[in-house]
């Protein structure tokens, strides 16, 4: 039961990063959603610049060492999502421009929000 409480949280993990680089494209849509995205947009900029460990990992690790696990098998978790969640030679350096590109890519995203907002309002 531990082991599948640990698979739960790679995906949940991963959603949550996809979330917040791509969570300003809800918002185009969606703007009351700038509630939940931006302090989790922040939350994730904050991890990166200053090389903190998201809480999910230690909870992911927890829920493996009382499964009795002390390395991963090789299941679509492993091969696909983790690379992505816990790349290889990850720096402070590529730390921090992964997330500055959380902070461009936002940026845009919410420019794009604004412009689409004001153009609605004007035309109303």
């Amino acid at each position: 039961m531990y082991n599948f409480f640990a698979d739960l949280i790679v995906p949940a993990h991963f959603l949550f990063i996809v979330f917040v680089i791509c969570g300003g494209l809800l918002v185009i849509r969606r703007p009351k959603i700038a509630f939940v995205h931006l302090p989790a947009a922040v939350w994730g900029v904050i991890v990166e610049f200053f090389g903190w460990i998201c809480p999910l990992t230690p909870l992911e690790n927890y829920f493996r060492h009382l499964a009795g696990y002390t390395q991963y098998s090789g299941d679509f978790i492993l091969r696909y999502l983790f690379p992505v969640i816990y790349p290889e030679n990850l720096t402070s350096t590529i730390q921090i421009v992964l997330g500055a590109l959380v902070i461009i890519i936002n940026v845009v995203f919410y420019s794009i929000a604004i412009q689409i907002r004001r153009s609605r309002k004007e035309n109303s």
